[in-house]
């Protein structure tokens, strides 16, 4: 299907944001997650009140994929029970190596299975936390060993790469208008704790991990603009 899109829907606001755009731009669009124990497994379970709230015509199935084995392998605050820091190599003790390039070679075989050439990711390099599977350059080259790979033509997009949070939420306020925002605000997951039981202005989190913050930051900007 020339015009049909695989889009990664984590949960999160930048995944959502994502669903959002490729609906405005493609015939047929399927949705994919992926579990590999990560601490906010939440963010999960919120992948279908997304879903229901954008649907459309256009929106196909939904697909999961078991990735256990990498929560395995990580030592991370993402797949483990610790604090949250900063490593001595700068890099935050969030970042799992090889996420992002396992999550679209999976992303990859699905979509050349289902027959979608496009691929649709929330990486970006503007508000990345410094994690180098996000940046445009790593993005660049594993489409490149990936239509390679497998004698195709697959199309990875990142929508977001050069968006700060404030130009997500914008970029969402483009696309649905108030409602779209309203459902990724009170919908999504991006606190790295789980933390859903307090909505706060810019949705629901602990307020203090760097996932909130970076979230707050891009609302509290969004909201002085258009205010």
């Amino acid at each position: 299907m020339t015009n049909g899109a695989l889009v990664l829907l984590s949960g999160g606001q930048d995944s959502a944001t994502c669903l959002a755009w490729a609906l405005d731009r493609f015939d047929h669009v399927e949705t994919l997650g992926f579990d590999y124990r990560q601490r906010h497994a939440v963010e999960l379970d919120c992948r279908a009140a997304l879903r229901e709230g954008m649907a459309s015509p256009r929106l196909g199935p939904d697909h999961t994929i078991d990735l256990g084995v990498l929560g395995q392998i990580s030592e991370t605050a993402l797949t483990r029970d610790t604090e949250i820091a900063l490593r001595e190599d700068g890099l935050p003790n969030t970042f799992i190596p090889g996420r992002n390039l396992i999550f679209l070679t999976f992303a990859a075989a699905l979509a050349y299975r289902r027959g979608l050439k496009h691929i649709v990711g929330g990486m970006c390099e503007t508000d990345y936390s410094g994690y180098p599977d996000c940046r445009d350059d790593t993005i660049k080259a594993l489409q490149a060993a990936i239509n390679l790979g497998m004698n195709t033509r697959l199309v990875l997009h990142t929508p977001l790469m050069w968006l700060d949070k404030a130009g997500t939420w914008r970029l969402a306020e483009s696309l649905g208008g108030p409602r779209l925002v309203e459902l990724i605000r009170t919908e999504s997951h991006s606190c790295y704790k789980g933390e859903r039981s307090k909505l706060r202005p810019w949705g629901f989190g602990c307020g203090s991990c760097p996932a909130c913050e970076l979230r707050a930051a891009g609302w509290a900007a969004y909201a002085a603009r258009a205010a």
